[in-house]
């Protein structure tokens, strides 16, 4: 199968690696202008028209997870109502489908969480986006990404002692995608366990300062992921990638 994709949320910062990263195949990345997930005529039509064979759906409402308290019916309409739009016609033109998700749709309290265990979302941010694998389980064409991923640098200049995480750059996160776009089911994506202020302060250019998890109200104390499933595909492709 000719590998000819689209990619929402092309604005985002995740996706000035992937282009580099999908460089060999045809892939339109696309803004809300040309691929608005509340448009269903409008995506249908751009579907229509260019073939798409993999659609990999970046896009939606993200940070600072205080939005998705503030304004509650964008939360929905964008992760959740936008996401299953995309699935809907994903389904009509046969397209198989990767959706982003995050490890904090767990419940973040003892961390390692595997692919099975069971869901309990800390916040809306992380509802929202159960609400859309919701959608995505029902379509059987699809890789669903929990996602424990940052922003590469490192764009804070302190980082939370007393949280733990499995945190991995966008840019490594990146380097993976090519060779997962068949795979189906759900896959944890990051690295090892850290705290959060050690993933930082070794990763990051810039001095990083402690700051306690005591001082931050509803954050996720253990959001880290057995990645047993993730190490394995980076094995069997070879590729070099710090966890």
């Amino acid at each position: 199968m000719k590998k000819i994709i689209l990619v929402t949320g092309a604005n985002s910062r995740f996706c000035q690696f992937l282009r580099k990263d999908l460089k060999k195949y045809k892939t339109f990345f696309t803004t809300k202008k040309q691929f608005d997930i509340l448009n269903l005529k409008k995506m249908e039509k751009f579907l229509k028209s260019k073939k798409i064979k993999y659609l990999i759906h970046v896009a939606g409402l993200s940070r600072p997870m205080s939005i998705h308290d503030k304004e509650l019916s964008l939360s929905i309409d964008l992760n959740i109502i936008g996401t299953a739009n995309v699935v809907k016609l994903c389904k009509k033109f046969n397209i198989k489908l990767i959706y982003f998700s995050t490890s904090y749709v767990y419940p973040c309290t003892k961390g390692n969480y595997n692919e099975t265990d069971a869901l309990l979302p800390i916040n809306n941010y992380a509802w929202s986006k159960l609400g859309g694998e919701a959608s995505v389980q029902m379509y059987k064409k699809s890789l669903i990404l929990r996602l424990s991923m940052t922003d590469y640098p490192f764009v804070h200049n302190k980082a939370l002692k007393g949280a733990y995480s499995s945190f991995m750059y966008n840019k490594d996160i990146s380097k993976i995608i090519p060779f997962i776009l068949d795979l189906k089911g759900v896959l944890n994506v990051g690295g090892n366990k850290r705290e959060i202020y050690n993933f930082a302060s070794k990763f990051s250019k810039n001095k990083i300062l402690p700051l306690s998890i005591k001082k931050i109200k509803n954050f996720p104390r253990d959001s880290s992921v057995d990645i047993k499933k993730f190490k394995k595909i980076i094995k069997n492709k070879n590729l070099k990638i710090n966890l």
